[in-house]
């Protein structure tokens, strides 16, 4: 079963291809997005990731952990 994590307060340059690559570290990504804006097409500085496994710890390491010069919100 897979679970979805929101991962919030990212940088607006980051891509979903960066966050398959920080997460795929704790398990299997199935699938990454981060939420742009249907008016601009920029980024809202938040996203979406979705793991088979790992989520658990995923989420325990990567809360509160800097990446790409923000510290992000994971759960």
């Amino acid at each position: 079963m897979s679970k979805n994590i929101y991962v919030g307060n990212l940088n607006f340059q980051t891509s979903s291809d960066d966050l398959v690559e920080a997460f795929s570290k704790f398990g299997t990504v199935t699938r990454a997005q981060v939420v742009m804006d249907r008016e601009t097409g920029r980024s809202r500085g938040f996203g979406f990731v979705e793991m088979a496994e790992g989520a658990d710890e995923a989420i325990n390491a990567m809360n509160g952990a800097q990446f790409q010069g923000r510290t992000l919100t994971v759960n």
